[in-house]
C-alpha cells in the first residue's frame, strides 16, 4: 500500500541535492563557528533549509534553462523535508516519526518495515534507507544527537536503546540479528493524565481514583506488564497526580517520561539517564549508581523508569530509607509474578542477595504492584490496553512475600474485587486520608 507518507519523492534526487548541501553546509558552518562560537541546533537547522532551498531554486532555474519542466510548489516542499530529515534528522525514517497517527515502525533491514498504528491497523511500507549500511547510519547519527550523551552502535556496542528529540523510543541491533534491524515505539500522549487513560479505557473511574489516592497517600507503587502493555504511560500518568511542589528524581536508562519538562506540574525535576561506555570502555554511569546518588540530591521521590537489572536494589533499599511514595515499572506476566522477578535481578547484582533475602527487601519496600494488560477487544478486532489487576503487600512469611489481589478484571473483562481480599487497615488509612473510601474493597461485584 502506498501512503500519503511515500508518495511522490524522488530518493535519488534526494541523495543528489543532500550531497551538494552537505557539503555547502560543513563549510558555512566552519566558517561561522571560526569564533569559537558552536552553532545551536535550531540555528544549524535554520542554515540547513536556507541552503537546500537556494539549491532547489538553482535546480529550477537550470531546469527552465534545458527547457525542462521546474520543480513544482509541491515538489519544492517534499523534497526540502526529505532532505532536511537526512541531513539533521532520521533520513527516510523522519516522515514516519512526523506521522500523527503512527504507533509502532519495525525494519528488519531498509527495507522490510512494518508500521503499525494506534486505531488497530499494521500495514507493511517503503524502505527508510538505501541500503543496510546507509540504515546503520542513520542509526549512529542519531545516537550521536539524541539523549543527553552519545550512544556508540558498531560491531563492539551491536545493541543500542535510545530515546529520540520527540520522545520515542529506538531499539537498533546489528550483527546479532540477520540483518541490521531498528523497532520504534513512539508515544501517543505527550503528557499523560489519569482522566486521559479514563477516557480511552486504561483505568476506571474507582480504579482512577484509587490509583491518585494511592500516590498522593506516597504509597510504592510497582507497574508491571508485559512488552508494549502501556506501563510507561501509567507511570507518567501517575508521576503527574504528584504535588507540584515535591521535588522529583527520575532515573531511566533513556530519557522518556519527561517530567522535567512538565514545568507546570513539576517545577522542580532532577532527570538522570544511564550513560555507557565509550569506545575505550571509559565513562560509564550505572542506572544503579543513580539510584544511589538520587539519595543525596534531596528528591522526595525516585522514580526510576524500569528496573531490568541490578539497579532494583539500589531502589529498593531507597524506598526503604524514606523515599515513600516511589514508583517504578517492571516487565513481568501478571502481578504476582512480580516479586519472583525482581527477587531474580536481586540475586544477579552486585550485592548478590539470596532469595529470602530479596523477597524480605521487597516486602519491606512495596505497597502495591499494579499489572497492565495489552489485548484485543473482542468487538472491534482492535488492541486496548487496561488495568486487569491490582496487588497489595501485606508482608513476609515463609521466606518469600505475601499479597492479596485487591482488583482484577474477571474472565469476562468485567471489573470484580476479589472476595476475601479487603485492603489492610495501614493502607486503608492511609488512602481514607486523601479522599478515597476503601469500603467497595469488602464488597464483590460492586465494582
Amino acid at each position: 500500500m502506498t501512503t500519503v507518507v511515500e508518495q511522490a519523492v524522488d530518493y535519488d534526487l534526494v541523495r543528489e541535492v543532500r550531497e551538494r548541501v552537505g557539503e555547502a553546509l560543513q563549510q558555512r558552518r566552519r566558517v561561522q563557528e571560526s569564533g569559537g562560537r558552536p552553532l545551536s541546533e535550531a540555528d544549524l537547522n535554520a542554515l540547513a533549509l536556507s541552503i537546500i532551498e537556494d539549491d532547489l531554486q538553482a535546480l529550477s532555474a537550470q531546469r527552465i534553462n534545458s527547457g525542462q519542466i521546474p520543480l513544482s510548489l509541491q515538489e519544492e516542499e517534499r523534497l526540502t523535508r526529505a532532505v532536511l530529515a537526512a541531513l539533521v534528522g532520521a533520513g527516510r525514517l523522519q516522515p514516519w516519526l512526523d506521522h500523527p497517527d503512527v504507533e509502532n515502525i519495525d525494519a528488519n533491514g531498509f527495507d522490510e518495515v512494518f508500521v503499525s498504528y494506534f486505531d488497530g491497523r499494521e500495514e507493511q511500507v517503503g524502505p527508510i534507507a538505501e541500503s543496510d549500511e546507509d540504515l546503520v547510519e542513520m542509526v549512529r547519527v542519531l545516537a550521536a544527537t539524541s539523549g543527553l550523551s552519545s550512544r556508540p552502535f558498531d560491531s563492539s556496542n551491536p545493541q543500542l536503546d535510545l530515546r529520540l528529540p520527540d520522545g520515542s523510543r529506538l531499539s537498533a541491533v546489528m550483527e546479532v540479528s540477520h540483518r541490521p534491524s531498528i523497532s520504534v515505539r513512539r508515544k501517543r500522549l505527550k503528557v499523560a493524565r489519569l482522566a486521559d487513560l479514563l477516557a480511552n479505557g486504561t483505568v476506571t473511574e474507582e480504579i482512577g481514583s484509587f490509583l491518585s489516592a494511592a500516590v498522593k497517600a506516597r504509597l510504592n507503587l510497582m507497574i508491571a506488564g508485559e512488552v508494549n502493555s502501556g506501563k510507561t504511560t501509567l507511570l507518567q500518568a501517575l508521576a503527574n497526580e504528584i504535588p507540584r511542589r515535591e521535588r522529583l528524581i527520575t532515573i531511566e536508562r533513556s530519557l522518556e517520561l519527561d517530567l522535567h519538562l512538565l514545568k507546570d506540574l513539576h517545577p522542580n525535576v532532577l532527570a538522570l539517564e544511564e550513560r555507557l561506555p565509550n569506545l575505550e570502555g571509559q565513562g560509564y554511569v550505572s542506572m544503579a549508581s543513580l539510584v544511589r546518588r538520587s539519595l543525596r540530591s534531596n528528591g522526595r521521590r525516585t522514580i526510576v523508569g524500569e528496573v531490568l537489572g541490578d539497579e532494583v536494589v539500589a531502589m529498593l533499599n531507597a524506598m526503604n530509607q524514606g523515599n515513600d511514595g516511589s514508583l517504578s515499572t517492571v516487565h513481568a506476566n501478571s502481578s504476582e509474578d512480580v516479586f519472583q522477578k525482581l527477587s531474580t535481578y536481586a540475586i544477579q547484582a552486585e550485592e548478590r542477595l539470596p532469595i529470602h533475602a530479596s523477597q524480605l527487601l521487597i516486602a519491606n519496600a512495596l505497597t502495591l504492584v499494579v499489572f497492565v494488560q495489552r489485548d484485543e477487544d473482542p468487538v472491534t478486532g482492535r488492541q486496548r490496553r487496561r488495568v486487569t489487576s491490582i496487588r497489595e503487600v501485606n508482608g513476609y512469611a515463609d521466606e518469600r512475600v505475601t499479597s492479596s489481589e485487591i482488583y482484577r478484571l474477571d474472565e469476562n473483562g468485567n471489573d470484580t474485587v476479589v472476595p476475601h481480599a479487603p485492603v489492610t487497615d495501614r493502607t486503608r488509612m492511609r488512602l481514607e486520608k486523601h479522599g478515597f473510601s476503601t469500603a467497595d474493597f469488602d464488597y464483590p461485584g460492586r465494582w
